[in-house]
């Protein structure tokens, strides 16, 4: 898996865990629906880690409980 897929599938698994959507989670951070969009829908390259931050800001959590997932255990190399 892709560091970025990863990070899509976490912030779906976490909108699911806090039984919220994309939308609300967006309000929630104070970042534009066009953001998370690009993250969800079409895989943004390289969300920031202050992206990221803002979304754990929104949903009250640290950044290593947003990266302490199996899901980026197996994260492919992207430099080869």
């Amino acid at each position: 898996m892709t560091a970025r897929n990863a990070v899509r599938e976490r912030i779906l698994d976490l909108c699911e865990l806090h039984n919220i959507s994309v939308n609300k989670l967006s309000i929630m951070c104070g970042m534009t629906q066009s953001t998370f969009s690009n993250i969800i829908n079409t895989g943004s390259n390289n969300p920031t880690i202050s992206t990221i931050a803002k979304i754990c800001d929104g949903l009250d959590i640290t950044i290593r409980e947003f990266f302490n997932d199996a899901l980026f255990e197996d994260i492919e190399q992207e430099i080869k």
